[in-house]
């Protein structure tokens, strides 16, 4: 599986791109050579029959029939490994001279060049080979064939072009391999850049991507890459210094007005100033409960990974909150279902988890009508742990699903409704730190009344994970634990 991804890579592809023109310009490279190799080769035996064809051509001229014949002897005496081929004939095919005793098969008609196999069929009596000759007639009724041996041309000529093959079988394997090495070698450069990015988004700030040293176009990329982190650390530390004033500067003033109010709520004695003030303490608490969930999640979105991570039975939890909450299901009249398998064990921290499956089960009870349904459901299908959140109320149109997760975000039909928006922000930030998912659905498609299923989907805890915790903790590897946010419940 890691070598076809490693084949899907840029890199890999470009290394291919490479290898491929760079074979072809090999290939013809090398066809031209053997082209040009072939063919000087060739062209030289032509001219040396064309130098022989001359020469007996002259001794004929000059002495005519019989001096042919005996030229011919002659060089046929001197060549006893008969690299020279000569066969004179008259017009019947009655041989007069020569090393062959017949014609080559089929070539009795022709005039020109012929390539044949000496062989048992035209008198030969060696190993066949192959040859290469020029038939012309001469005056007087007679026909002469001159030729070559060419058989260790031949042979040259397969060597030659065995070399190629193997030449370019070879330049493809390394090409490949090359392209192989080349890949893997980028791919893993840039995988640490990867595994260090998504660290960083899991909200270790603190990491940098490192460097070789060599300057290169990853060194400049990574060195890049730092400094714009160390530059958006220096802002979110601006922006949390902001937060942190105005918790300490705004809070407690509020505390304060909140709490005064409040003891004027206690002396009035009108019923309409009772009433006026009853909703300023109200629009105070609202504002603080805004405010803490804003900071919590703040806190939540930078702290990442650095939880209190311990083994959690999820279904345990889940119970605490449901019993927790079924009087106020009860008090809407609401058939209150839960469905929680034994045993369903996952790794974080209790609270966060609380507070996330607290938030999920006070938005169902908040925004399903009286005598509505609700569902709870833990569940573990292979290595995840599922908890379910199923109602019967107003549900998110399909268009705003991927919209609520932001903050003081509202679907339009919830607006009317208690709640300040950050309910959903707050869950995102919990499922985010445990390296969940969340899936939101409607419990029934299609019908008025869609309402809406809340599937969080979280890595369930192993006994084979918890020894590797174990392990990780006894090296010092294990990651220290934070404080803890107090929990909070919210709305959409």
């Amino acid at each position: 599986m890691k070598l076809l991804s490693q084949l899907r890579t840029s890199t890999f592809q470009l290394a291919l791109l490479y290898m491929v023109v760079f074979a072809t310009s090999v290939f013809l490279l090398l066809a031209f050579i053997y082209w040009r190799t072939a063919g000087f080769m060739t062209a030289q035996t032509d001219q040396t029959i064309e130098a022989e064809i001359a020469g007996l051509a002259e001794q004929y001229r000059g002495r005519g029939v019989n001096g042919l014949i005996t030229i011919i002897r002659e060089r046929v005496a001197r060549d006893p490994n008969a690299k020279s081929i000569y066969l004179l004939t008259t017009d019947d095919f009655l041989k007069l001279a020569g090393n062959i005793e017949a014609w080559p098969e089929g070539s009795r008609s022709e005039s020109g060049w012929i390539n044949f196999t000496l062989n048992e069929s035209v008198g030969w009596t060696g190993p066949e080979r192959l040859a290469r000759a020029r038939i012309f007639e001469v005056q007087g009724g007679l026909r002469l064939l001159v030729g070559r041996d060419v058989d260790e041309l031949t042979n040259l000529k397969r060597v030659i072009e065995t070399a190629i093959n193997w030449g370019m079988g070879i330049t493809l394997a390394l090409a490949l391999l090359g392209g192989f090495l080349m890949s893997r070698s980028t791919t893993r450069r840039i995988e640490v850049i990867n595994n260090t990015s998504r660290r960083i988004m899991n909200g270790h700030l603190s990491l940098r991507i490192p460097t070789r040293g060599t300057d290169d176009d990853f060194d400049q990329l990574a060195e890049n890459l730092n400094q714009m982190l160390d530059r958006i650390v220096y802002l979110m530390e601006g922006i949390r210094h902001v937060s942190d004033s105005i918790a300490h500067d705004l809070r407690t003033p509020l505390t304060r007005l909140r709490n005064q109010l409040e003891n004027t709520l206690i002396t009035v004695n009108d019923d309409e100033a009772r009433e006026h003030v009853g909703q300023a303490v109200a629009e105070a608490d609202q504002l603080l409960a805004t405010f803490n969930a804003l900071l919590r999640i703040a806190r939540l979105e930078t702290r990442g990974n650095a939880a209190d991570m311990k083994a959690v039975s999820l279904d345990e939890l889940v119970s605490d909150a449901c019993e927790l909450y079924e009087a106020l299901a009860e008090d809407k009249e609401q058939n209150f279902e839960q469905s929680l398998a034994k045993g369903v064990m996952i790794e974080g921290d209790r609270d966060l988890l609380f507070q996330m499956v607290s938030n999920l089960i006070d938005n169902a009870i908040k925004y399903t009508p009286e005598k509505g349904r609700i569902g709870i459901v833990v569940r573990r299908e292979g290595n995840e742990a599922i908890f379910e959140v199923q109602d019967s109320g107003i549900g998110i149109p399909d268009d705003e699903k991927d919209q609520v997760f932001q903050r003081f975000y509202r679907v339009g039909k919830s607006r009317s409704l208690p709640g300040n928006g950050l309910g959903l922000s707050l869950v995102s930030a919990v499922a985010e730190i445990h390296q969940g998912r969340i899936v939101l659905s409607d419990t029934y498609p299609g019908e008025e009344s869609p309402g809406l299923t809340v599937t969080v989907r979280m890595p369930a805890f192993t006994a084979a994970r918890k020894r590797i915790k174990a392990t990780q903790a006894e090296s010092g590897e294990a990651a220290g634990a934070e404080t803890k946010a107090p929990a909070e419940t919210s709305g959409h």
